[in-house]
């Protein structure tokens, strides 16, 4: 039952103004913070500025502090009343709902604005992933990217209970016969926007390593075991990964070879007898290795490079590495030693493994994730704008500010309506039509989100200034952002790489017999 809150007048508060006996109005609400003054972080003697000390501080705590401070319980029991007569007109984002900040959310979200990718299911499947992403994701995000553990076992549970693990391989006959989201969209209907629409909003965590968490090793290493395993390596591994009892993650780069995937030196020899695969080598930057039962490698064979499901077990050693980002995310160097494995866990044919990595989907969910997790940031930055002041006007009223924040809506807007088109080609094209005429495209746009990302990363820091390399705090979503976008650049293929791959593939189209 919630406690009754007494109307106060500010007349009564301004009494209250003195070591022992100290009241502040935020935001029309009264708190007695008597005894909270000597535990403030910033120290107590803030808290008798002339300003703060039985004065309405709401300018001042919004200057310091995220709204979020307030529905801490810890903070929130420390409120006696309501300033007579008024309301609070501050409030959070509810569970579930949209942002109302300008270029918060993409426009088919934004009100007024229309679509032709997005349908009515789109819209409800949108809803109750938000929601979902709110209420079970985000709390573990925060407690899991501060202590560094696994994804708790319950979220992973949830997901697979409304089948959330399979959806995030996409629309395919892996969906067959599943109920999704408790029936919200039937396995026939769903398509690349109803993925691309879950990789979006699982980026609501504002935790870049919690993403890749959450089975971001399965979304990778478990479509070769789907579209190339046997039917009974599939029928071993495939639903203990899709209940979330077993992990799974790609295997690919090493210290030696990353882009440059026909480098690697895990190399596979067939043994005598000729059942086994004896592999040995070692990767480097494995997302989810640390926690992962499975193992989707690239290795080399006599026939060349190739790719085995390889499963824990003697001579396979994982250890975590640490890296810019949580080690939530199992990022793990593995050895293999002597490693056996039965030739049936061959993926694809045997020199095949450039056919059986699809590289492809793996970009574009990159691009997913990294376009709405820079819009995040444009959302802060408008934000913090409006209501930081400087020089006695908000920062918003600084022609820079709005240059920087101009140049930062135009990156991400037409970044999404690039994946939009893209995703738009996914849903109408084969698998082979994608591999010819999207590898390009999908590259190009990786390449140009990523680049685009690190440049609002900059601006937003210069915005925020020291909160915005400060990891607590107003700008804590920035700092973060700013120290794992470099992340997005490199996972999937460097810039540089994927910028070439583009305009290779682009040269090999061009006619022959054309002249300027």
């Amino acid at each position: 039952m919630s406690r009754q809150l007494r109307q106060v007048s500010r007349g009564e508060v301004a009494k209250h103004n003195k070591p022992g006996d100290l009241w502040v109005v935020i935001d029309s609400r009264v708190f007695d913070i008597s005894k909270f003054a000597a535990l403030h972080p910033g120290g107590e003697s803030v808290l008798f500025d002339v300003e703060v000390a039985g004065a309405d501080a709401t300018e001042t705590f919004f200057g310091l502090h995220r709204y979020e401070v307030l529905e801490k319980p810890s903070y929130a029991r420390l409120q006696i009343g309501v300033v007579e007569g008024e309301s609070p007109k501050v409030t959070g984002r509810g569970t579930g709902e949209l942002s109302a900040i300008p270029y918060g959310e993409p426009t088919w979200l934004s009100p007024g604005f229309h679509s032709p990718y997005y349908k009515e299911s789109h819209r409800k499947f949108q809803a109750v992933m938000r929601k979902f992403v709110d209420d079970i994701l985000y709390p573990d995000a925060q407690a899991r990217e501060e202590d560094g553990k696994r994804p708790s076992q319950s979220v992973i549970d949830a997901m697979a209970a409304v089948n959330l693990h399979a959806m995030r391989l996409g629309p395919g006959k892996h969906l067959k016969g599943k109920t999704l989201f408790d029936g919200l969209v039937s396995p026939e209907e769903f398509d690349y926007f109803h993925e691309l629409i879950i990789t979006q909003e699982l980026t609501g965590t504002g935790s870049r390593g919690y993403g890749d968490a959450l089975n971001g090793g399965t979304v990778i290493g478990l479509p070769p075991v789907l579209n190339f395993g046997s039917p009974e390596l599939q029928a071993k591994i495939v639903p203990d990964v899709f209940a979330g009892k077993k992990f799974i993650c790609l295997a690919i780069s090493e210290a030696f070879a990353g882009s440059d995937v026909m480098g690697l030196r895990t190399t596979a020899t067939l043994s005598e007898d000729g059942k086994h695969y004896i592999v040995n080598g070692t990767k480097k930057w494995i997302t989810n290795g640390t926690f992962s039962d499975y193992f989707t490698v690239g290795c080399r064979t006599e026939s060349g490079f190739s790719v085995l499901l390889i499963e824990r077990g003697e001579g396979v050693e994982t250890k975590p590495i640490k890296t810019s980002y949580s080690a939530t995310a199992g990022t793990a160097y593995i050895t293999f030693d002597n490693v056996k494995v039965p030739v049936e866990n061959m993926l694809g044919p045997d020199g095949g493994g450039i056919f059986v990595i699809n590289f492809n989907h793996e970009r574009w969910v990159m691009c997913c994730a990294s376009i709405r997790s820079h819009r995040s940031v444009v959302e802060e930055c408008m934000t913090w704008a409006s209501q930081r002041k400087v020089f006695g006007k908000p920062l918003n009223s600084q022609a820079v500010v709005r240059s920087k924040l101009a140049a930062m809506i135009a990156r991400v807007e037409s970044l999404q309506a690039w994946l939009e088109n893209v995703t738009y080609q996914m849903n109408n094209m084969s698998y082979k039509q994608q591999a010819s005429k999207l590898a390009g495209q999908i590259a190009f746009l990786k390449m140009a989100a990523t680049q685009a990302a690190q440049e609002t990363a900059r601006d937003a820091v210069q915005l925020f200034g020291g909160r915005g390399i400060t990891k607590t705090g107003m700008g804590r979503f920035i700092e973060h952002y700013h120290r794992t976008i470099t992340f997005d650049s490199l996972l999937g293929g460097a810039e540089d790489v994927l910028g070439d791959l583009g305009v290779r593939q682009a040269m090999r189209a061009m006619p022959k017999n054309v002249r300027l």
